[in-house]
């Protein structure tokens, strides 16, 4: 392989004569197109000298072409007449080429990106809501049918959304109580106040800790289920299928998914209080020597553990509403490629998280205005 390489001599009038040698190829031509451009500085070639040019593919007639203010004549091709042909198919398609779009300013771009987010949410939400009437509406319809409610589809969901996660639920709230006892003991203890931990870990399980750490639980289960589930079968368009047979998809798919949740969640909830008051148990136990029966005999003295526990059971019911919600919302809005099924999947759990922890907190300020 001999090395491409180049010369300039100066013609008549201002112009150029190049004469080319070695190897033009895409292995040896590299970045020498740049350094022709640079040299010849503008001046256009008129005349050739090929007698040491060796190979010459397109790469190489392309450095050449992109090196010149205006192409060369066909002329000055004549001792390689191939190689004029191929330099000037390649010019004509280097003409041809758009130019790269301009990048924006930045502060151009940072204003388009926060209006797409905007377009976007306001987007979503008008999807949201006319998924919400959708719903609505088949509720009342399943309501005035009861006849027609697919009792089988209600039951295996429960079976699957409620009773399957039982295990995870009260494994996972039994080591949130044991944490939230180590907390209070340690704490109190300094105070000499340690009795005073049962307390404490029976308004943090009942009111707050059972009902949240079930519903995130059950949003990263059931909600990225209900949305992969339904965004499947969007992609193969069963749902399509359904409305061609005369089947109602919110009443087949959407309904039993949110009925199983609305009832298993409570129960599920209930558990997670059992899980979380077996583990602040057996930390108060090993810790303060406070036995089972002591532990409960003080849960039971304590007025308020009924209004707390109420209180987390209250929240139940619409955190399940809104999980089941988004994870079928999100199902429905599938398009017909895997990358969008990911996404909806994603934003099924994201979403039904956020909306978890924002209603938590209303909760919190509506139940601190009642005093309760």
């Amino acid at each position: 392989m001999n090395r491409a390489d180049f010369q300039i001599d100066e013609h008549q009038d201002g112009q150029a004569r190049l004469r080319l040698a070695g190897d033009w190829s895409t292995v040896s031509v590299g970045r020498l197109g740049d350094r022709l451009k640079t040299e010849l500085d503008g001046r256009p070639v008129t005349a050739l000298d090929l007698e040491d040019l060796g190979r010459f593919d397109t790469a190489g007639a392309l450095a050449v072409a992109q090196a010149m203010s205006r192409p060369i004549p066909e002329t000055a091709w004549s001792a390689r007449p191939e190689a004029g042909r191929l330099y000037r198919m390649v010019a004509k398609l280097d003409c041809m080429t758009a130019e790269p779009p301009r990048r924006s300013a930045s502060m151009t771009r940072g204003f388009a990106k926060v209006g797409r987010g905007v377009y976007d949410f306001g987007a979503e939400a008008m999807l949201s809501l006319a998924f919400l009437g959708r719903l609505m509406a088949a509720v009342v319809t399943a309501l005035r049918n009861p006849g027609r409610i697919r009792w089988a589809a209600w039951f295996s969901q429960a079976e699957r959304t409620g009773l399957d996660a039982i295990p995870i639920v009260v494994v996972t709230n039994f080591f949130i109580g044991a944490v939230v006892a180590f907390i209070g003991v340690d704490l109190l203890t300094q105070f000499g106040a340690g009795v005073f931990s049962v307390q404490l870990i029976g308004v943090a399980v009942f009111r707050e800790f059972a009902v949240v750490i079930t519903a995130v639980l059950l949003a990263g289960r059931s909600a990225s289920s209900f949305a992969a589930e339904i965004g499947s079968m969007r992609m193969t368009q069963e749902v399509d299928a359904m409305r061609v047979m005369g089947v109602d998809p919110f009443q087949a798919l959407v309904i039993p998914r949110l009925a199983a949740l609305l009832v298993m969640l409570p129960l599920l909830t209930f558990l997670a209080m059992v899980g979380g008051l077996l583990g602040g148990v057996m930390v108060s136990w090993s810790q303060l020597n406070l036995g089972p029966v002591f532990f409960f005999q003080r849960l039971v003295e304590d007025g308020y553990m009924p209004t707390h526990m109420m209180v987390g059971l209250i929240k139940a019911p619409v955190f399940a509403l809104v999980v089941a919600a988004i994870g079928c919302r999100q199902g429905m809005a599938v398009a017909g490629d895997v990358e969008s099924l990911g996404r909806r999947v994603t934003a099924a759990v994201v979403q039904a998280i956020f909306a978890i922890i924002l209603l938590d907190a209303v909760f919190a300020l509506i139940f601190i205005e009642l005093n309760i």
